[in-house]
């Protein structure tokens, strides 16, 4: 699923943005413990299948109902990136366990899923990224050869960990005239199959405020 995402690029300073692109349908996973020994929520959820740093949400916790979505469907205010600890234990790092008097949540005592959107498989993909002075305009950067020598964008898809980087660094930026712009990222697949994960948005460039 395409997703708008304005594009903020300092001069001077190194560019990175990773995508982790979400399709569906959702995957629900059952936990079956929860601890908190480590100050945050760190759940068993054997086979849990998620990529490290994926978003994800919980619902149906029984006991620590306050770990669970609370919208449903859920929003995404629901979703919590998730770190993975091992294949069968994830944490929800970052999330304090206490309501809004300072208690700390109650124990788990049974149920509940862990649910995230399908990872997109980037398994032979190729990235291609533009940015444009306006949509069927001027290109001022890209990661193809045939927009030399603008093509100082470079883009890594690792299926892995299913992620997608895109990166500037900071000597490109350094020498950008241009102010504004937009631009697209697309995949295509092993197949032939090209899709937009960030559809066209917004492109703005500043100065920094420190330089060397």
């Amino acid at each position: 699923m395409a997703i708008k995402h304005p594009l903020n690029i300092v001069r001077g300073k190194t560019t990175q943005l990773v995508i982790r692109w979400e399709t569906t349908p959702v995957v629900s996973k059952a936990i079956t413990a929860i601890s908190l020994a480590t100050g945050f929520p760190r759940l068993t959820v054997p086979s849990h299948g998620i990529p490290n740093g994926w978003r994800g949400y919980v619902v149906g916790v029984q006991g620590m109902k306050q770990i669970n979505a609370a919208n449903n469907p859920p929003r995404s205010s629901d979703m919590r990136e998730v770190t993975v600890i091992d294949a069968n234990t994830v944490e929800l790092n970052g999330l304090i366990p206490v309501d809004d008097s300072g208690r700390e949540w109650p124990a788990y005592t049974s149920g509940g899923f862990l649910q995230y959107n399908t990872p997109k498989s980037l398994s032979g993909a190729t990235v291609r990224v533009k940015i444009k002075d306006r949509v069927g305009g001027t290109v001022l950067l890209s990661t193809e050869a045939g927009d030399a020598p603008l093509n100082m964008i470079t883009a890594t898809a690792d299926d892995a960990n299913k992620t997608i980087t895109i990166e500037n660094d900071a000597t490109t930026t350094e020498d950008l005239t241009w102010d504004k712009g937009v631009w697209e990222v697309e995949v295509e697949s092993s197949t032939g199959v090209v899709e937009s994960v960030i559809a066209p948005s917004p492109v703005t460039v500043g100065d920094e405020v420190v330089t060397p």
